[in-house]
């Protein structure tokens, strides 16, 4: 579970990516005044000459040219998060439950005694290798902590 990143208006009260409706099967954007333009091949979408007479156009964009909205290719994705996350309190709290151990284990791998550990070793594959080895220490030692122990030749984490 990852918390979907809150989308910010670059002026606060003007409108954000969230305020343009976009149909993926249509393959088309529509902005809050209307205006609907296709999505091409790259993904920016240009309203471009519809924003020079649009009354809308002091709370959108100060580009002489209009605006431009650029989508990720996971879009409707991301909208979908978005939305969850909104209305699902749930889900929030489910993720305040599990953040900070998370959150510790990302600064385990990341530190040792408070410092922020360097690559040792030069090139991708020895430093993948050192990566693995030291995700799997820390997983061992999480795992013992929590009670794992050795019984009849099987290893059994205590519940």
């Amino acid at each position: 579970m990852i918390k979907p990143k809150p989308v910010q208006p670059a002026v606060p009260g003007w409108f954000t990516r969230e305020d343009f409706t976009v149909d993926e099967q249509a393959g088309t954007v529509t902005c809050p005044a209307g205006v609907t333009r296709t999505i091409p091949p790259a993904r920016h979408v240009v309203f471009g000459a519809a924003c020079s007479s649009c009354p809308l156009r002091s709370r959108c964009t100060t580009s002489k040219s209009g605006r431009v909205l650029s989508l990720h290719p996971q879009d409707r994705l991301l909208r979908a998060a978005r939305a969850s996350w909104a209305a699902d309190p749930g889900l929030r709290e489910d993720y305040r439950t599990h953040r900070p151990n998370v959150e510790r284990v990302i600064a385990q791998v990341a530190t040792f005694r408070g410092r922020r550990l360097k690559l040792r070793y030069r090139g991708v594959t020895r430093n993948h290798a050192w990566l693995k080895r030291r995700t799997a220490a820390l997983n061992l030692r999480n795992l013992a902590s929590r009670g794992l122990t050795r019984r009849d030749g099987t290893w059994v984490l205590a519940t």
